[in-house]
């Protein structure tokens, strides 16, 4: 694959035709990363893009746009979490989870392909991957490893960390990979290396990932005029599974009416519309030049004129891991 190419945005065509961009209209790219969904709905339309991202370096790659399209594009550094708008916009869409230039950066610590301080950090601040490894109780990881990175091999890999790290700290990408690989038994014809599920754990923990996402969505109900399309590409199936239960809920999609899913109170009216029930996922095609489209699902809501829903609650996935979390910050 060719650098290029490994930057391209997933389900891109998709996703402008789920955010209905028209001329005059103000949009949120709440995930700038490399900017390619801010340049293609400007491409595609007369509009305003405001975008953000929380990485300081992807601020930086934006300033060549923020100067070429002024007037038409603003960049913010911040977390989508934190969305605050004067006026409501007529589009959000997010492109979640890691970009491809956070994995191509082998400083950023991300990725084990080469070898690197543990970091993961996407604000460049604060606590580390290589923090919650040398830190967490061995429960803890066990904990997050199987619910954040959805392992089954959990506890011998967090039993593996805790004999390691009483040796000496675990702070390097390619020594900690190939300790999650030796505690599982080896890779044994596995496509993936038995370390994913662990850095994605990891990372998801160190940059509050679900916690954010359910700030983000519950800050873009907000931001959206009736009418206004919500847009979410996601490439995880505990993110996937957020978004999904957070529109189909404000859509009263759920099948009310049973025990499981009683009727609305009527202050409750629904505040985005579910044109389309399935997740749309990546052709066969896409998936051929760009095999991180391969997990990629799409889901998008048109929001009513009612008024938004209470501020959506992250679930506790992980409840061990996330109270030691939150004590060492």
């Amino acid at each position: 694959m060719s650098p290029g190419m490994s930057h391209a945005p997933v389900l891109l065509a998709e996703a402008m035709e789920a955010l209905a961009l028209r001329d005059g209209g103000v949009y949120v790219d709440a995930t700038f990363g490399g900017g390619g969904y801010s340049r293609e709905m400007m491409a595609r339309a007369d509009c305003q893009v405001l975008a953000y991202d929380r990485d300081p370096d992807a601020i930086a790659r934006g300033a060549e746009l923020s100067q070429s399209a002024k007037g038409k594009f603003t960049l913010h550094q911040g977390r989508f979490g934190d969305l605050e708008l004067e006026e409501p916009v007529d589009g959000v869409v997010f492109d979640l989870g890691v970009s491809s230039f956070q994995l191509d950066q082998a400083e950023r610590g991300f990725s084990f392909q080469t070898d690197a301080d543990l970091d993961m950090r996407m604000e460049k601040e604060g606590l580390s991957a290589a923090d919650a490894v040398n830190r967490l109780s061995e429960p803890a990881l066990a904990d997050l490893i199987y619910r954040y990175g959805e392992d089954d091999e959990s506890r011998r890999i967090a039993r593996a960390i805790v004999q390691a790290r009483a040796l000496a700290p675990i702070t390097r990408t390619l020594a900690f990979a190939k300790l999650v690989e030796d505690s599982v038994g080896g890779r044994r014809g596995a496509r993936t290396h038995p370390a994913t599920k662990t850095f994605q754990a990891l990372r998801m923990l160190v940059n509050d990932e679900l916690g954010e996402l359910a700030r983000g969505l519950s800050a873009a109900e907000r931001a959206l005029k009736p009418g206004g399309r919500l847009v979410v590409v996601s490439f995880h199936s505990l993110e996937d599974r957020m978004v999904k239960h957070f529109i189909t809920e404000r859509a009263d999609a759920q099948g009310r009416g049973s025990r499981y899913a009683p009727d609305l109170p009527p202050e409750r009216a629904p505040s985005f519309v579910l044109d389309r029930k399935r997740a749309t996922v990546a052709s066969d095609a896409e998936t051929a030049i760009n095999p991180r489209a391969r997990s990629a699902s799409l889901r998008w809501a048109t929001r009513t004129a009612a008024p938004a829903w209470d501020e959506l609650e992250p679930p506790a996935l992980a409840p061990k891991a996330e109270a030691e979390w939150q004590k060492l910050n």
